[in-house]
């Protein structure tokens, strides 16, 4: 008998056999067991219907990490509708085109970023209703709360749906061009949580803290697979480093999926504060490769396990995981910690491979660089109303991502860059991420971005953005000679830009083709070479 894979049944085992259990500690204090959380989405459900919410409409959500945002999913799936969660750090022209894009018909927003909606809300062209969380005095929508407690709480009548049904259209950040909505189904999420949970080793007994945004790929698809495991969600409405070490302490937190700055941001803090665990913590990192000083720091000096993972929004996300097998435990442990920061060997049910420009895979000697490519069931159904984008993305079956990267000889998979990010010196490969790497070693260095920068003998050469530590002084020639002393003399920066902050996205990713194309165009050319106005 064929039984769909749906995202709801994730809620429903954990309601049946969890359900006393505390399932959420909100970002105002309140507390939910699994029991009263179901009933709260039970309500939503109703509440959406009441709307004219039907299967395949699309519903957005623009909101930190809150109770609201978690029951949002399975609110929303359950009516067999379309969550469109929206990035928080975008401009209201970039709502505005989501919006009218994905043909959104309920909007549902945290009052503390309604000043964004504002300004373009008699633009779009579908939206029917706008609900507001922690509606304050000046709300003239539908006060969230207020309109929730109408409707009851009792069991919602789903309609068919099946595994294919796309649940969540997520937009990439489009930096070039607008963004594009990938669709993600049932499916897609589901497989992925499978094959997530058993390499994260996620448990009954796990409190997560949510720090990466849900927006950001269901943050990782971690609504899903704590869930079904009936772990305890933690809510986090802002990104502080205090916040963060004193919630891990007061509720025992044992595991937390971050991007690199933000951990960067929490060493900072543990330098200067000093803070104790008693208890097992480890932290999920996703994005640019982190140094290998950075795995000895948390793992030697905090004490948590450090675990780096790979993966893309078209890829439900991850299919990259980064474990010392056991067979590699004879390894030193600086060779272990160098494995522990690459992005990793495939999870099971994905098929990942770098390959050449002929589509061969590389050696797995760590030299030869090629595309990361992946086919597993947790690959988008595709582009939203963008079939050119779809078919230039998937092809054969197999994802090109983007990013390109090194084998080496134990088959862990190192992303040594994006294919635009990637710096070609004197017809040299160079990672920017590797340059990085070595400038984190710096004392003096908070955080560092290497970019190409156009050279009238070696075509362009690695140029570095830093931010220095509060209260140290350093110059570019410091800089210079540092990265000399590091790395192969073609490696190295060539000069240094010193900036207060660098450019990132709401997940903490730093934004490099913002830092990029200010220096390309101060030379008057863009990366490709074209010269611009």
């Amino acid at each position: 008998m064929y039984v769909p894979m749906l995202l709801n049944d994730f809620l429903d085992r954990a309601v049946k056999l969890y359900g006393s259990k505390k399932a959420v500690i909100n970002t105002d204090g309140r507390e939910y067991t699994y029991s009263e959380l179901n009933e709260r989405v039970n309500q939503l459900s109703h509440g959406l219907q009441s709307l004219g919410v039907q299967k395949g409409d699309r519903v957005a959500y623009l909101a930190p990490n809150t109770l609201e945002m978690l029951e949002g999913f399975y609110g929303v799936f359950q009516t067999g509708a379309i969550m469109v969660p929206l990035n928080t750090r975008l401009t209201p022209e970039d709502y505005l085109f989501i919006l009218n894009h994905s043909e959104t018909k309920i909007l549902v927003c945290d009052q503390e970023l309604y000043h964004q909606i504002a300004p373009i809300r008699e633009k779009l062209q579908t939206v029917e209703s706008v609900l507001i969380h922690y509606a304050d005095e000046t709300c003239e929508d539908i006060n969230y709360d207020q309109w929730l407690s109408r409707f009851s709480s009792n069991r919602f009548d789903r309609p068919e749906m099946d595994e294919q049904d796309v649940c969540s259209l997520l937009y990439t950040s489009g930096t070039t061009g607008n963004p594009k909505g990938v669709m993600l189904t049932h499916r897609n999420n589901y497989f992925h949580a499978l094959s997530v949970q058993h390499h994260l080793r996620v448990s009954d007994k796990d409190t997560l803290l949510h720090i990466l945004p849900m927006f950001h790929v269901n943050g990782w698809g971690s609504p899903f697979y704590y869930t079904a495991n009936g772990a305890t969600q933690v809510m986090l409405r802002k990104i502080v480093p205090e916040t963060i070490m004193d919630l891990v302490q007061k509720h025992k937190v044992s595991v937390m999926h971050m991007a690199p700055t933000v951990l960067n941001g929490l060493l900072q803090y543990y330098d200067q504060k000093k803070p104790t665990f008693d208890h097992d913590v480890r932290i999920v990192i996703a994005g640019s490769a982190p140094a290998p000083a950075f795995v000895t720091k948390v793992e030697e000096e905090i004490g948590w396990e450090f675990i780096q993972v790979y993966g893309m929004t078209e890829s439900s996300p991850l299919s990259l995981f980064s474990p010392i097998r056991p067979h590699l435990e004879d390894l030193t442990k600086e060779q272990k910690y160098r494995l522990k920061a690459k992005a990793g060997i495939q999870m099971i049910g994905c098929e990942v491979k770098v390959v050449n420009d002929l589509g061969d895979e590389v050696a797995w000697n760590g030299q030869e660089i090629g595309e990361v490519i992946t086919r597993s069931n947790s690959v988008m159904k595709g582009y939203w109303k963008n079939e050119q984008a779809t078919m230039e993305t998937i092809q054969d079956g197999w994802l090109h991502t983007g990013d390109m990267g090194t084998v080496d000889e134990y088959g862990t998979i190192e992303i040594v860059d994006r294919k635009k990010d990637i710096i070609i010196s004197g017809g040299e490969n160079i990672s920017s991420i590797e340059v990085e790497g070595v400038l984190y070693e710096h004392p003096s260095i908070l955080e560092a971005a290497v970019v190409a920068l156009p050279h009238e003998k070696w075509g362009e050469t690695p140029h570095a953005f830093v931010v220095v530590k509060e209260g140290v002084a350093l110059t570019e020639e410091e800089v210079i000679q540092f990265s000399r002393s590091k790395l192969a003399h073609f490696k190295a920066v060539t000069g240094v830009t010193f900036v207060d902050e660098l450019p990132k996205t709401a997940s903490g990713k730093i934004q490099k083709i913002h830092l990029r194309n200010q220096k390309w165009e101060e030379s008057g050319k863009s990366k490709d070479g074209r010269f611009v106005n």
